[in-house]
């Protein structure tokens, strides 16, 4: 199908197809990395700390925003940059080559279980370095009229390319389920791909003049960001509730993933048609929910967001008091986790615009960089340590305690956001 675009020239009609490109090949990765923990718990034979380990990498990283942009915005040769940042993170995938197909197997497991910990915390480190950067290209190349449309079309293809991967790599796992020591090296050569064919738009990125040291620096960085939290009331209580949301889903998310492989025993294929039905819904509901968010205030539609990532937890800890399913095709259909996940996949379409954009609505434009600063920041925050508070309450509480001390916090963040609609206009 030929796509009809009226690209502005001719830098941006090659600009918007390596974006295509990177976006096809991210999808492959995303998909495939969509079963990582899942590997760690079934053929690692991961510990629940661990779990929660291999979920902190992804957000913790986040507490070092700040230092990075500041960083960024002093190098000359970003495309240079970039390229040996991909090289650099993306190639310790290699090692998994020399795994066993058993570890279960091995006297020395935990050494395995070590190394898998460690690759996945060097391929995540760099992410607040490359997101941004990423963003820059593609800002640069498009037109301010045609940037939104040309980003969805390549969001979109990479959604149903993440899709596609998720699950042929579930049905992979199930067939051959040691197959991860060969899929997993052959993403570091698509992720280096990926970043590679990206640079290859032209980008004349501006440079930040060397006026004082990166400490100096972020010393001014740290007083503005200070300044807005206590000024700007009504975006003080939309993070604070984001905390307490944040800390619902970062306290279960470890715990999730141990509640459907060991007590509802899913298979890969399994997980993987769960994990694309919530992310069909999304898709299908993300402009939708994208046009009301442009009709009414951030902390209303956060309200509206964090009783659907309720409801996820509700129906979820039902499952394990209503294990009623059907089995099809090797895949089982517990009624209620449809529920849960039928919520999260409402959730994940309203979460993906609030948490990208929420936070600009409370600033002028000139300052919306350092709002997502601080949006950013305190997720790493959380994360630096609510995947293992969660593990800590699973082993005490078993998993309903865990999905009752979400909801009662995401509860705690509903109630954050009417005080501050009714208090600050």
């Amino acid at each position: 199908m030929k796509l009809k675009i009226n690209f502005h020239s001719e830098t941006e009609r090659k600009a918007f197809y390596l974006h295509l490109a990177y976006s096809v090949l991210d999808g492959i990765i995303l998909g495939v990395l969509a079963l990582n923990e899942f590997i760690l718990i079934k053929e690692l034979k991961g510990s629940p700390y661990q779990i929660g380990i291999l979920f902190q990498f992804t957000t913790v990283v986040l507490l070092f925003s700040i230092p990075f942009n500041e960083f960024i915005k002093r190098k000359v040769n970003k495309t240079k940059f970039l390229r040996t940042i991909a090289i650099l993170t993306r190639a310790p995938l290699l090692l998994l080559l020399l795994f066993p197909k058993s570890v279960s197997a091995q006297t020395d497991q935990f050494m395995f279980q070590v190394l898998f910990l460690i690759i996945f915390l060097i391929y995540y480190s760099t992410n607040p370095l490359i997101f941004p950067m990423i963003n820059g290209y593609l800002k640069n190349s498009y037109k301010h009229e045609n940037f939104s449309k040309l980003y969805g079309y390549a969001s979109t293809a990479n959604k149903i390319i993440m899709l596609a991967a998720t699950f042929a790599f579930g049905l992979l796992l199930d067939y051959k389920s040691y197959s991860y020591i060969y899929v997993y090296p052959l993403l570091a050569f698509l992720g280096i791909a990926s970043i590679y064919i990206l640079t290859q738009i032209k980008y004349q990125a501006p440079i930040t003049e060397k006026t004082g040291s990166i400490i100096a620096s972020l010393k001014k960085v740290k007083q503005n960001l200070i300044h807005i939290i206590k000024t700007n009331k009504p975006f003080r209580d939309f993070e604070t509730g984001f905390m307490f949301y944040g800390f619902a889903w970062l306290v279960s998310i470890a715990v999730i993933a141990i509640f459907l492989k060991n007590e509802l025993k899913l298979s890969y294929s399994g997980i993987a048609f769960y994990k694309n039905f919530y992310n069909t819904v999304s898709i299908l509901l993300t402009p939708f929910f994208g046009k009301l968010m442009g009709k009414i205030n951030p902390r209303k539609f956060a309200v509206y967001t964090f009783l659907m990532m309720l409801l996820y937890l509700f129906f979820m800890g039902l499952t394990q008091f209503f294990p009623s399913y059907v089995n099809i095709f090797n895949i089982k259909i517990y009624w209620s986790l449809m529920l849960s996940f039928l919520s999260y996949g409402i959730f994940g379409a309203m979460m993906g615009i609030l948490w990208y954009i929420g936070s600009a609505y409370f600033s002028k434009d000139k300052d919306a960089a350092d709002y997502q600063s601080i949006h950013l920041s305190l997720t790493g925050f959380r994360g630096a340590f609510a995947p293992l508070v969660g593990i800590f309450f699973y082993k005490y509480l078993d998993y309903w305690g865990v999905f009752l001390i979400g909801i009662v916090s995401l509860v705690i963040a509903v109630i954050i956001q009417i005080i501050s609609l009714r208090h600050h206009k």
